[in-house]
């Protein structure tokens, strides 16, 4: 495992005590469906990227949206699946931040409008996923990688390992998997839940453990396709993970990335000085969303680019 420490950018320094601030008074809220409305409105407000076609669609009987940059890779795809606690979030919402992505690994993306709990609790999600990236096979797509942020960052994950399998008959494994931010332990076991609770702007155990209790209804939080840490890693194809410090999922991600290692697979973890949960989506605002996009597009670039 390679571990990469990035500092704050002294630019940053005034952007992050602002979001700090301005997050204070509703940590530690529990977070329900009544939150999606707003959600989905602080994430359609990120910028869009210059010229990315966005058009709906379906993949594999999941509905959807493909961001399709100029001059994209041919034959490569990603699939992008989103964050917000499985309970949360939209594929419209995310339209924008996928974009951002797509327009710089230079990959038709499709964001995935997989189901939410608790209408439809775990597996659904999953299973929304694999059938989505098993879509993109069947159209075609020669190289796929797998993209996700929170949530969708562990799911990204746990669908890897679920197509790396290959006891499972998977004949198209994933090309590699980028995260930001990803939720891969659903027991909340992790050190810094009490070393970063402080630091923590947005999260606390307590909403995470509600969260999940929701997401799972009563299923087993061991459960490798919603745990993805506690699986098997071997055969997992090259794997990037940037994560703020200031994050109480900041254990587990470098636990991630450590066990991967060990486990053979090229995997990395960015740590970002400063930042918080899913920071990325603060282009405009913060410096090291732009530098951690960049380079996640650059990991993307290469992995698809060159077979």
């Amino acid at each position: 495992m390679i571990r990469f420490d990035h500092p704050l950018d002294p630019g940053d320094a005034s952007a992050a005590q602002a979001n700090r601030e301005a997050r204070a008074a509703a940590k530690g809220t529990p977070l329900g469906i009544d939150a999606r409305t707003a959600f989905d409105a602080r994430k359609s407000a990120i910028p869009a990227a210059d010229n990315v076609a966005v058009t709906a669609a379906n993949v594999g009987g999941v509905p959807g949206f493909w961001c399709r940059p100029a001059n994209a890779l041919p034959g490569a795809s990603i699939l992008f699946l989103h964050g917000g606690g499985y309970l949360l979030g939209s594929a419209q919402a995310f339209t924008n931040f996928a974009g951002q992505m797509a327009a710089r690994a230079g990959a038709d993306t499709f964001v995935a409008d997989y189901r939410l709990a608790p209408e439809h609790p775990f597996p659904a999600a999953f299973d929304d996923a694999v059938a989505a990236y098993e879509g993109l096979v069947e159209q075609g797509s020669g190289r796929i990688a797998v993209v996700g942020d929170s949530a969708g960052g562990g799911l990204a994950l746990a669908v890897v390992a679920r197509l790396a399998d290959a006891g499972r008959g998977v004949t198209h494994r994933p090309a590699a998997a980028a995260v930001m931010s990803p939720w891969v332990d659903m027991t909340l076991r992790a050190d810094s839940y009490v070393t970063r609770a402080e630091a923590d702007p947005v999260f606390t155990r307590a909403v995470l453990q509600e969260i999940a209790d929701t997401y799972l209804g009563g299923e087993d939080p061991t459960n490798p396709m919603a745990s993805p840490l506690l699986g098997a890693l071997e055969g997992l194809p090259p794997i990037r993970i940037d994560i703020g410090d200031d994050e109480v999922l900041l254990d587990d991600a470098v636990r991630y990335a450590t066990r991967a290692a060990a486990a053979g697979v090229p995997a990395s973890v960015h740590v970002w000085k400063g930042m918080p949960h899913v920071f990325q989506t603060g282009i405009g605002r913060f410096i090291a969303a732009e530098k951690s996009m960049n380079a996640i597009g650059a990991f993307l670039r290469e992995h698809l680019g060159h077979r």
